[in-house]
């Protein structure tokens, strides 16, 4: 911070005619006058600082709501505050280059004080304002009463004075604002690690009440899990997801984003079928409380599995067979293998020709015309194709266990990586 008191500096030379000689003198003896008189005015207010600081603790009080109820709060506290600042302060009229460092740490631990306990930084500099003007005013009052004569020499410091409240007041709202950003940063990591945490299943249930409050959500209740990759993924836009004024919380993790959503009993969560290109969405099962949500993200990973790479949405509720398969990708693959593998003796060409048409005739739900339509044949061809199948493996798909085997099994090949 500037000096309390700055020597006025003699004019440089120039090339119009010198000033009289006598007028650099006059205003030397001036501002010496005026530094006496501030120095005398000074050491008066050190030695009365305790009740300067009353005062000010009672402006405080009086003047400025955010500062009424800290005092309440912790009155001896904020006085010892004030007194360090105003001592600090008047020391610094008195030895502005001894000071200086410690008058500028002491404001700036005040700026970072107050952020922590959330005070305005508009009450805060206003605070240091009304402690700049007591100052001043207490000087003035002291040398009128000690030598009236001599308050106008004060006019040729008060810049000075005022220059160091000012500037104070920009290391205190420094302070106060790089305190802001941690505080914010710290509050940010402490959430993102916490609903990691609960994604995770790692949470510990003696951290449930705390994660519910960092992430605004009900400890106990029903939950979805939504899964997200694709154009959305790490976006504002994320939201789109969902309808509009869903409830949710987003977290980002590696390629996906996780949004945990609350639903009411005996509703599901609202998402969109219909997703942009290549955006891709996995709507968990609901489970119980937020000690749940680790499971759900699980399964909503399940879903997002199942989900098209053209993009789309999955509810695993709907594709549970599915999610049976990919859930368990080697007892999927060996079902495959078991009600496949017959056909590995035909041309592959044959054997893709009687898969095609295995799968096509039971998305039809068994209609051998219907199918016939999708694969432009007769249908006499289908059911030909159909007993091939039953004579090269054995099965019966006329037998409802053999026919949900053979079902699962085309979901694993479609499914699972050959």
């Amino acid at each position: 911070m500037p000096h309390a008191v700055r020597p006025r500096s003699l004019p440089r030379p120039a090339p119009v005619p010198a000033p009289r000689a006598r007028t650099p003198r006059v205003r030397s003896l001036i501002d010496a006058d005026a530094l006496s008189v501030l120095h005398r005015a000074a050491r008066i207010l050190l030695d009365d600082l305790p009740r300067l600081t009353d005062q000010l603790v009672a402006l405080l009080q009086d003047r400025e709501p955010a500062y009424r109820s800290a005092i309440e709060n912790d009155a001896a506290e904020i006085w010892q505050e004030v007194h360090r600042s105003l001592r600090h302060s008047i020391a610094s009229l008195l030895d502005p280059r001894g000071v200086r460092d410690a008058a500028r740490r002491c404001s700036w631990k005040i700026g970072a004080t107050r952020a922590e306990q959330g005070l305005p930084l508009d009450a805060v500099l206003h605070a240091f304002r009304l402690g700049g003007s007591l100052v001043w005013q207490s000087l003035v009052d002291e040398t009128s009463r000690a030598a009236p004569e001599d308050v106008r020499l004060l006019v040729h410091v008060a810049s000075d004075v005022w220059n160091f409240v000012d500037e104070h007041c920009t290391v205190v709202a420094d302070a106060y604002r790089q305190t802001e950003r941690q505080l914010a940063w710290r509050r940010e990591n402490r959430v993102r690690l916490l609903a990691a945490a609960l994604l995770d299943g790692t949470s510990r249930i003696a951290d449930l009440p705390e994660t519910a409050l960092a992430l605004d959500l009900p400890e106990h209740g029903r939950y979805v899990v939504v899964a997200v990759a694709g154009g959305f993924a790490g976006c504002p836009g994320t939201q789109a997801a969902l309808a509009p004024g869903v409830r949710v919380h987003w977290h980002r993790s590696g390629e996906t984003d996780y949004g945990i959503v609350p639903v009411p009993d005996g509703t599901e969560p609202v998402v969109e079928d219909e997703q942009p290109p290549g955006v891709r969405v996995g709507v968990s099962s609901a489970v119980e409380g937020l000690a749940g949500v680790g499971e759900a993200r699980g399964l909503a990973d399940t879903a997002l599995s199942l989900c098209p790479d053209s993009g789309g949405t999955v509810r695993l509720t709907e594709h549970l067979p599915a999610a049976l398969v990919v859930s368990s990708p080697d007892l999927g693959a060996a079902l495959a293998d078991r009600l496949f593998g017959p056909l590995a003796r035909l041309e592959p060409a044959d054997a893709e020709v009687l898969l095609d048409t295995l799968a096509t005739w039971l998305a039809c739900d068994g209609s051998a015309q219907r199918a016939s339509r999708r694969l432009y044949c007769h249908r006499n061809t289908v059911l030909n194709r159909l007993r091939r199948y039953e004579q090269l493996t054995g099965r019966s798909l006329s037998r409802p266990f053999d026919l949900v085997e053979v079902t699962l099994a085309l979901t694993a090949r479609r499914l699972l990586p050959r």
